[in-house]
């Protein structure tokens, strides 16, 4: 690869103290997903102030359905991130360019197939979540123009992939910055303006995503190493495509069945009516943002370890997994609590209503407490999946959380039909995960480790250690 491409923007992860190297790495990458949910909350914010607070439920009515649509895509993504990675620490170029190549068509060609299924199911999707006759036309709007942009969206989350896992998260939050500042603008010029509300805050996000995707892109069709982007090269390499699904898809189908549970529990607070869903529409909003130190050190886990089980270096992983831990639960806390502490004053800026408020502090009271526990839950699944173990995971996360939540909903809420004893069933799951795949992780390491020697390089639950 050329060193000085390699050198401007990328991470050498294999090598050196890891301490700096994951604070390089992940502070970019928090500061992009920060700066994401910033834009975002932009569209809450502005319809909150400049429009009525049905609109503002419109759109949060809409969170889980969106996040459902593009679980499958983001699951593969992660395994893009994951054979990057071990490619990238195996220094095997030839895999890296299929790598690129495959996951583009992918994204390009399932992203377009999704958006149009999108618009079809959207509406029937909101009635059956129980959606309230008062926003069901606005929020079946915001979903047929966001569904239209999905394939902005996938390119955009399957090219930041390649490049987190060859160790650049710097160019991925300066493309978020460019795009989001475009965003907030539309968001005001559309509502401000054309009175558009919802149609405005979507259509801002839609051309938000869609420069956002063209920037990504950009940056891959102009690399000077393995990486870069032909688009007469765009092929499915059988090999590359399967190895993808094997890892990628286990993490997607986990995702979707995260947001099918969290259909149900949106449905259930649909009950208590408008302002509550608007309430804990904005606390959500605060709590995607307490959110990022968990997304950006799941990440962070498989891009180290994927590229140090590439390399071999596996007492180096296990550093990698302990340092991403402890960092993690250490942000997760103050990140936490800080909101807690802060709750209505934050609430307050997407909202002056004071029941919207109140209803939402149920919800920051609850989750900022212990969200801690969700950080170390990602950052274990996260060391599994970069090694290449992917349906575990899986399996026991259904388990502990989907079908945990999904029981919870139809056995205990209804003991005490209250916000609180619905959102309680969060905590609970997360630290059932986090024992669960915290034995199975400590297994697998202990089989790594004993094996490490072994002549043919054979690994119990890997096969034989070689790139992708």
């Amino acid at each position: 690869m050329n060193r000085h491409s390699d050198s401007k923007y990328t991470i050498d992860m294999t090598h050196g103290p890891l301490f700096g190297k994951i604070v390089r790495f992940v502070l970019p990458l928090i500061a992009a997903y920060l700066l994401q949910l910033l834009f975002n909350a932009a569209d809450l914010i502005v319809i909150g102030r400049f429009a009525n607070h049905e609109a503002m439920a419109a759109v949060g009515a809409t969170t889980g359905l969106n996040v459902l649509m593009l679980n499958v895509f983001f699951g593969l993504s992660v395994g893009v991130n994951v054979l990057t990675a071990r490619c990238k620490g195996a220094r095997n170029r030839k895999d890296i360019s299929r790598t690129v190549h495959t996951s583009t068509a992918v994204a390009l060609y399932g992203g377009i197939i999704m958006g149009a299924v999108g618009i079809l199911i959207s509406r029937p999707m909101l009635q059956l979540m129980a959606t309230p006759p008062e926003i069901l036309p606005k929020a079946s709007l915001y979903m047929w123009i966001y569904c239209a942009g999905v394939p902005f969206v996938v390119l955009y989350n399957f090219g930041s992939a390649v490049l987190r896992a060859l160790g650049d998260t710097r160019r991925p939050l300066i493309f978020m910055v460019i795009a989001g500042i475009l965003n907030v603008l539309l968001n005001l010029f559309f509502v401000l303006v054309f009175h558009w509300d919802v149609a405005g805050v979507a259509t801002a996000t839609l051309i938000a995503n869609a420069l956002s995707a063209a920037l990504v892109l950009g940056a891959l069709t102009r690399a000077r190493d393995a990486s870069r982007l032909f688009w007469n090269r765009l092929k499915l390499h059988g090999p590359i495509f399967l190895e993808m699904l094997r890892i990628g898809l286990p993490a997607g189908i986990q995702s979707s069945f995260f947001s099918v549970s969290n259909l149900i529990i949106q449905s259930s607070i649909n009950s208590f009516g408008a302002a509550a869903i608007a309430g804990n529409t904005a606390a959500l909003s605060l709590e995607s943002m307490v959110h990022v130190c968990t997304h950006a050190f799941y990440f962070t886990t498989i891009s180290f370890v994927g590229q140090n089980h590439g390399a071999k270096k596996y007492k180096r992983i296990a550093r990698c997994i302990l340092l991403c831990m402890a960092i993690s639960t250490l942000m997760g806390v103050l990140a936490g609590w800080t909101v807690r502490l802060f709750g209505e004053p934050l609430l307050k800026i997407y909202t002056p209503n004071a029941e919207v408020i109140r209803w939402g502090m149920i919800r920051v009271n609850i989750m900022m407490l212990i969200y801690f526990l969700c950080n170390i839950m990602d950052v274990i699944s996260g060391a599994l999946r970069g090694l290449g173990h992917s349906i575990k995971p899986t399996v026991t996360t259904l388990l502990g959380v989907c079908v945990f939540r999904v029981t919870w909903v139809f056995w205990i809420f209804p003991l005490d039909p209250t916000l609180f004893n619905l959102l309680i069933s969060y905590p609970v799951s997360w630290g059932l995960v986090i024992v669960v795949n915290g034995i199975i992780l400590y297994w697998v390491c202990r089989g790594m480790f004993r094996a490490a020697a072994h002549p043919d390089g054979r690994l119990p639950g890997f096969g034989t250690l070689k790139s992708a």
